[in-house]
């Protein structure tokens, strides 16, 4: 016991500490702790938005390869690539740099850059060692969106670019593609930086981008054509040919200019919407506002004719035709072809006055009344174009024709037709053609070969009687016409001088004046006529004797 008492009073006392509130081993995990929350802040505050872009074909991306570049600046990467339910696109899941929020509109554009051959020109390149990649065409003016649909051509960059943008509508859009030149007098300005539909997809809308300062030559009177291939134009001149350049012969281009005699008047401003004319020339025709529908009743062909063909006056076109269709009156049991023209009565200049019929609606119909009733207005198809055959209507004035009232169809006012000069021709030509076939050709063919024929006899017989004549007759004749020829110098001898003796001594006997010495004299000159007229007879029986058959050969003029 006394050995436990001394332990125990030689034990220390126990003393009794307060537990710290904080130990210092907890710091570590604590700093840990709000690094990290800092990195995460860090991360999520400049992590930069995710978008989904699709495309047809996925050809050249790789996921976490694939970059996304404006003007050759990584501004995103491609994190995954899968399909749509259907199958039928392409998704391409990828995330952007910070900042690039604003940009992100409905009006952004993605496209795969891969090396290509368009226009003319190459591009991309530098894709075939690096390999694709996604180009972004950024606008922050449209609504924010985080789905793209890719483009598939690539358009063309403006943004930052000086300049402006103007809209053109057509009918179609032809060979012309993004990219296609924009030229001016022949120097490239601008180029097509874009196409789709209109508002109701019934024409199409191409938009261009024309850089400065060649913009400020675009103004309203502007005018913008389609300067796509060759222009080959043949008139009264002679063979035109117009283009602008081998880019545009291959892959379309567009032309502007203000027409011939008009002024530039004030600066377009941009996105101005024009119309796209289809060639230069269509661009000089003056824009008619009134327009008067006609109808023209045809019971013939009209082949050659087709819509859009010129209606004439005098020479001068005023109108162009709308309609043409082909009908069958039951009532009548005959085909025709009603034919609707549209008259422009702007293009008929009024001069000495004003006559108020032509350009106002409520006096037209007066005026076309007036026209066919009095003036005997007529309708004909005439060959415009002889190398194409394509016909024309031709408006004439025929006042010896016989009146006619103005009659209406389907509720345009009825022009008469009359047949065109080709028609009558035909016309003539079938009845000449109908009275020659009557023509007993055959018989009268027969009947000529007999006359031939008998004629052919005649002459053998005719040739035999002139060559006996030549060899059996002509010498005696040439001896009888010697005999005569001196009969006649001696009669010529004797006769003569006798009668001059006679005549001399009844001169002296009866007198100078006398009705006998004048009846004498008047004998003498007769008989010396004959003696005339027997030498002339010789000298041809001696020269010509086949003319007692014949006659008397005409001498051949040898005048030069």
């Amino acid at each position: 016991m006394t050995d436990l008492n001394q332990a125990a009073q030689q034990a220390a006392t126990a003393r009794t500490q307060n537990k710290r509130a904080f130990s210092i081993i907890w710091a570590v995990p604590i700093v840990a702790l709000l690094i990290g929350g800092w990195l995460a802040v860090k991360a999520i505050s400049e992590k930069g938005p995710t978008i989904t872009i699709t495309f047809v074909s996925g050809e050249g991306l790789e996921a976490g390869k694939t970059k996304i570049k404006y003007r050759d600046v990584e501004v995103g990467e491609i994190e995954r690539i899968t399909l749509n339910e259907d199958i039928s696109r392409v998704v391409v899941i990828a995330k952007l740099v910070k900042g690039s929020e604003k940009y992100l509109t409905d009006k952004t554009k993605f496209w795969v850059v891969r090396a290509r051959i368009r226009g003319g020109s190459v591009s991309g390149l530098g894709t075939v060692l690096s390999g694709a990649y996604i180009s972004i065409d950024p606008d922050k003016t449209g609504k924010s969106t985080r789905t793209f649909t890719g483009l598939e051509v690539p358009p063309v960059i403006t943004l930052g670019q000086p300049g402006r943008h103007f809209r053109l509508n057509t009918d179609n859009l032809g060979s012309l593609d993004i990219g296609a030149p924009v030229y001016y007098r022949q120097i490239q300005v601008g180029q097509v930086v874009g196409y789709g539909f209109g508002a109701e997809g019934k024409e199409v809308d191409i938009q261009l981008f024309i850089e400065a300062p060649y913009h400020a030559w675009v103004t309203e009177n502007t005018r913008f054509w389609n300067a796509s291939g060759i222009d080959v134009s043949l008139n009264a001149q002679g063979l035109k040919v117009n283009t602008q350049s081998m880019v545009s012969i291959v892959s379309g281009g567009i032309a502007f200019d203000v027409p011939n005699g008009t002024q530039p008047g004030k600066e377009a401003e941009d996105n101005t919407v024009f119309s796209l004319y289809p060639d230069r020339a269509s661009i000089q025709e003056k824009i008619y506002t009134v327009r008067r529908s006609w109808m023209l009743l045809f019971d013939q062909s009209v082949r050659g004719l087709s819509v859009g063909a010129p209606v004439e006056l005098h020479g001068i076109q005023i109108g162009e035709v709308v309609s043409l269709d082909l009908e069958y009156d039951a009532a009548m049991k005959n085909f025709y072809v009603p034919v609707v023209i549209a008259i422009e009565p702007e293009r008929i200049r009024v001069s000495n006055g004003n006559d108020p019929m032509l350009p106002t609606a409520d006096k037209s119909e007066l005026m076309i009344k007036w026209l066919v009733e009095e003036r005997g207005l007529r309708a004909q198809l005439k060959t415009g174009n002889l190398l194409t055959g394509q016909l024309m209507v031709n408006l004439e004035f025929h006042p010896a024709e016989a009146k006619v009232q103005l009659a209406h169809r389907d509720g345009y006012p009825l022009v008469p037709t009359m047949p065109g000069s080709l028609e009558l021709l035909q016309e003539s030509l079938t009845k000449i053609i109908s009275r020659l076939e009557k023509v007993p050709f055959d018989e009268i063919s027969a009947e000529l070969q007999l006359v031939l024929q008998e004629a052919r006899t005649t002459l053998k017989q005719i040739g035999g009687v002139a060559g006996t004549l030549t060899s059996e007759t002509a010498p005696e004749l040439q001896t009888t016409l010697v005999k005569l020829q001196q009969t006649l110098e001696t009669l010529q001898g004797t006769v003569g001088v006798e009668l001059q003796k006679t005549l001399v001594e009844l001169q002296k006997s009866v007198g100078k004046d006398s009705p006998l010495n004048y009846n004498a004299q008047k004998t003498l000159e007769e008989l010396s006529l004959t003696l005339r007229s027997l030498r002339e007879l010789t000298s041809t029986l001696e020269q010509q004797p086949q003319s007692i058959v014949f006659g008397k050969e005409k001498e051949k003029e040898t005048r030069e």
